[in-house]
């Protein structure tokens, strides 16, 4: 899969992020999702693959949709019977955010990126569109930290694991009316607190990656960007669990699903039978390939957002693989028209 499909679904977020970016800055998060949602479509359909998408856009941002269960790529075609043998056709299943933090893109603030997770069919879970409450931290810690403890018990055991006293920690926390106790627990039990607008996919994949400074993401978010983090953390090695949560008095926020009840008996029809179960990254990405991309649309902790020239753009996309066990950073200059300078820095 990686050697069929790595250099593409780069290019598959590279041609999202560019599209994003060019509205960062305008104040319109529905458009520059939108334009984001049509590349990384049209950059899909040119691939020799029947995928299916089974987390897409969310109908929690009223947004437009790459929608679950939509087939992409060029054996999803009409024709496609006539240039895609069935013997040898590759069919997987994608997780996409192709604007990862759309208000971080419309105010021009650090972290929006355009996201995707890959593996074959039936290898990522179905994450309905809830919210999750989450954990996620580097490999050292993996196993050890758990979701079901305090967020005190789980400081401390990443200040074994890591070999750094409490204050030298920082956790990154979304800024929400529900994070407030949380938030107070992690001060006082003396780490630091990084609050972010939007954005907990980069969030958590920064947990994988030393030098970062971040050493936790916890907190509740939504529960499809959790799958595409816990395929990032598996490829990683990194640790990341996640709980749905389906009580809207948690969330605070709303929630899709008028009550507990009904959100119970929606999970239900879904197959989900255990509501409160703790779900590990293997168990939210458990196919026996998957494939994590990333590109930059505004700068973040990661990467590079995307920088216009005359002529082109250069991007800078990560690539993670549970398959060759690699991370790669990717530098691109894309060059659509004969540029007057390139540039490099």
């Amino acid at each position: 899969m990686e050697s069929t499909l790595g250099l593409e679904i780069i290019e598959v977020v590279e041609q999202a992020a560019i599209a994003s970016a060019r509205w960062m800055g305008k104040g319109d998060k529905n458009t520059a999702d939108e334009v984001a949602v049509e590349a990384m479509r049209e950059r899909m359909n040119r691939i020799h693959m029947r995928g299916r998408i089974v987390i897409g856009e969310g109908e929690r941002d009223d947004a437009p949709m790459l929608y679950i269960g939509e087939e992409v790529g060029i054996c999803t075609q009409p024709n496609a019977k006539d240039y895609c043998n069935p013997d040898e056709l590759l069919e997987i299943d994608i997780a996409v955010d192709p604007c990862e933090g759309t208000n971080l893109c419309a105010y021009g603030q650090p972290g929006s990126m355009a996201v995707l997770a890959i593996s074959e069919k039936g290898g990522l879970f179905h994450a309905p569109d809830f919210y999750m409450k989450k954990l996620a931290a580097p490999a050292a810690a993996k196993g050890k930290v758990d979701i079901r403890k305090s967020a005190t018990e789980n400081l401390k055991i990443l200040s074994e694991c890591l070999d750094r006293a409490i204050d030298e920690l920082v956790v990154v926390v979304m800024k929400r009316d529900r994070h407030t106790e949380l938030i107070t627990e992690i001060r006082e039990a003396g780490a630091r607190v990084r609050l972010i607008s939007d954005g907990d996919v980069s969030a958590a994949i920064s947990c994988g990656f030393a030098g970062t400074n971040t050493h936790a993401l916890m907190g509740i978010g939504a529960a499809p960007e959790g799958v595409i983090s816990a395929a990032a953390m598996r490829c990683l090695g990194g640790h990341f669990q996640g709980q749905l949560i389906y009580d809207p008095e948690v969330v605070k926020t709303g929630l899709i699903g008028e009550s507990k009840e009904s959100n119970i008996a929606r999970l239900k029809e879904m197959g989900i039978t255990d509501p409160d179960k703790v779900y590990e990254a293997e168990e939210l990405a458990s196919g026996q390939t998957v494939l994590f991309a990333a590109c930059g649309i505004t700068s973040g902790t990661l990467m590079q957002g995307v920088r216009f020239f005359h002529g082109g753009a250069r991007t800078q996309s990560l690539v993670i693989s549970s398959q060759s066990q690699t991370a790669r950073f990717v530098d691109t200059i894309h060059m659509p028209e004969k540029p007057k300078t390139i540039q490099l820095h």
